[in-house]
């Protein structure tokens, strides 16, 4: 059902059972899937692709240009998966050609008002970023990770799944999996065990990764022997192995 008043780009591929309100503007290459609600006054802009069944409030912007000087008007994409929650004026921005060409972002997400999706963001499934969370370019936040009022993460940081960012929090390193991190200038302050619980991890592995944490932010020891002291944990506990991985692969350093 497409308001009289919208204006959608011949182009655009939009299926059946999608709603679009007055004043919404849809552009050219925008591929819009079955059961996906959009209010009015939201812009489209295309190459996108937007799955199904997500809501999109009045005043959201996808899929315009990014915000990089190295961008010259190259075509690049970008992808919202099924099932998201975008509210008022979130703004979620195509990716760059030095960074892929594609911005992307997965399944049953909920995005708070003015929350902000730079380029080249990856956004796996299942998080959430509340009002003012923004992403700068090349961030990747992987699945349950919830991002509080006001946090901001610098370009190139991983942010881990499970983890906890509290509000105001200026993110400049990784954040591991499964942490809490909090202050201005940030730092791990504790394992999310509440999150973990509520997402359904028995006892047996909060106490493994409890351990973990403790190798790694509590004994004063470098990543390398950190790592070395984990190994015998990693048949004990998977989640630990993630852990593990988390750490031995950062490229920008951990939050300590």
């Amino acid at each position: 059902m497409i308001d009289s008043h919208a204006i959608v780009d011949p182009s655009a591929q939009i299926a059946e059972h999608v709603t679009v309100g007055p004043w919404t503007v849809i552009g050219p290459n925008v591929t819009i899937e079955s059961g996906t609600w959009i209010g009015s006054h939201v812009v489209i802009k295309g190459p996108a692709r937007i799955g199904h069944d997500n809501k999109i409030f009045q005043f959201v912007s996808i899929g315009d240009t990014p915000q990089d000087k190295k961008y010259q008007g190259e075509t690049t994409r970008i992808e919202l998966g099924d099932r998201n929650i975008v509210r008022e004026f979130c703004t979620m921005h195509r990716g760059t050609a030095q960074g892929g060409g594609s911005t992307k972002i997965g399944h049953d997400n909920l995005f708070m008002a003015y929350t902000h999706i730079a380029h080249d963001c990856v956004v796996a499934n299942h998080t959430i970023f509340a009002n003012y969370a923004a992403l700068a370019g090349h961030v990747v936040v992987e699945d349950y990770a919830t991002l509080s009022a006001y946090s901001a993460i610098h370009q190139f940081c991983h942010i881990g799944a499970y983890s906890f960012i509290a509000p105001a929090t200026l993110v400049r390193k990784d954040v591991l999996p499964y942490v809490l991190v909090e202050g201005h200038e940030a730092h791990t302050c504790g394992l999310n065990t509440i999150g973990l619980k509520r997402n359904g991890f028995n006892l047996k592995t909060i106490n493994a990764l409890r351990r973990a944490y403790k190798i790694i932010f509590r004994s004063g020891l470098t990543v390398e022997q950190a790592l070395e002291m984990l190994n015998p944990l990693l048949d004990e506990c998977q989640e630990v192995k993630v852990l593990f991985r988390a750490l031995e692969y950062s490229h920008r350093g951990v939050l300590r």
